[in-house]
């Protein structure tokens, strides 16, 4: 379940990252409040996670999720550029979160 968990605060990361750049420097209410309510939602998913999860594990995917997840908001959404050097560093990103899912062993 914590797997599960992490998921949830991973996906929830993205949409505070995503909405935080349409807040205008926290100047647009209804963007701030999606932000704010998506970041608590996170954190609360993360701390679940980390009942049962290692610090490193969690956080490190926790992050390297969002990263991936805005990076591609960005690109689908925002009209941010897809180059082969943002493409090889999110698949870099891919590749060493694989690896800790597959060292964590749960």
């Amino acid at each position: 379940m914590s797997w599960i968990f992490l998921l949830v605060a991973s996906v929830f990361e993205v949409v505070w990252a995503f909405s935080l750049k349409t807040t205008d420097g926290f100047t647009r209410l209804t963007p701030t409040l999606i932000t704010i309510a998506a970041m608590v939602t996170s954190f609360w998913f993360l701390a679940l996670a980390m009942r049962t999860l290692p610090l490193g594990t969690a956080y490190a995917i926790w992050t390297g999720l969002g990263a991936v997840g805005a990076f591609t908001a960005g690109v689908l959404f925002l009209n941010e550029a897809f180059t082969m050097e943002r493409f090889i560093a999110i698949a870099l990103i891919v590749s060493g979160l694989t690896l800790m899912k597959l060292s964590a062993g749960s």
